[in-house]
């Protein structure tokens, strides 16, 4: 007996299936980066959930992480992260925001880089300080920015022309 792959099964064609496709869930985080919530208490929002989380008042720190094996410093910012948060004891409530939530809110806050920590006042952006630094301007950054006013956070860059209007070397972009 040979197998026929275009011969019908008792259970209706080869390969098809009349059931909806299920929604593929989300990957899990990478351990290092699962222990920002299991072991030092961020508060893990989603895409939906993270306004609650941003509408408490004072300095909410957020941790934008992508996939490690794409962006491996998203490891070193799980290990720096909790560091910031003793060097400024009681003056930040944290958040990570696993790969999905990050990528789904991102351009709102307008940064170039992964990972990518986020700082806002009030539930206003004050700033963001993308990719790796070294430790003394992590304390020099997170300082300044929790001493700073919130702004309009920088958007994604994209250009911006009159309608009708020939798009020119001098075009202004929406953003810093």
């Amino acid at each position: 007996m040979t197998f026929d792959p275009t011969a019908p099964s008792p259970s209706g064609p080869p390969f098809a299936s009349s059931a909806p496709a299920a929604a593929t869930a989300p990957e899990p985080p990478h351990p290092l980066v699962a222990q920002l919530q299991t072991r030092h208490g961020f508060a893990a929002p989603t895409a939906a959930t993270l306004d609650a989380f941003l509408d408490a008042p004072g300095h909410a720190l957020l941790v934008f992480t992508e996939d490690p094996i794409r962006f491996k410093e998203t490891l070193d910012l799980a290990v720096i992260a909790p560091e910031i948060l003793r060097a400024f004891p009681g003056r930040l409530r944290a958040a990570v925001l696993f790969p999905e939530a990050a990528r789904a809110v991102h351009a709102r806050f307008g940064f170039r880089r992964w990972p990518a920590l986020v700082l806002l006042k009030d539930g206003h952006y004050v700033g963001t300080i993308d990719g790796l630094r070294n430790w003394d301007e992590y304390l020099e950054e997170v300082a300044a920015l929790l001493a700073a006013e919130p702004i309009r956070p920088p958007s994604i860059g994209i250009a911006v022309t009159a309608a009708g209007a020939a798009p020119s070397a001098s075009s202004n972009s929406c953003g810093a």
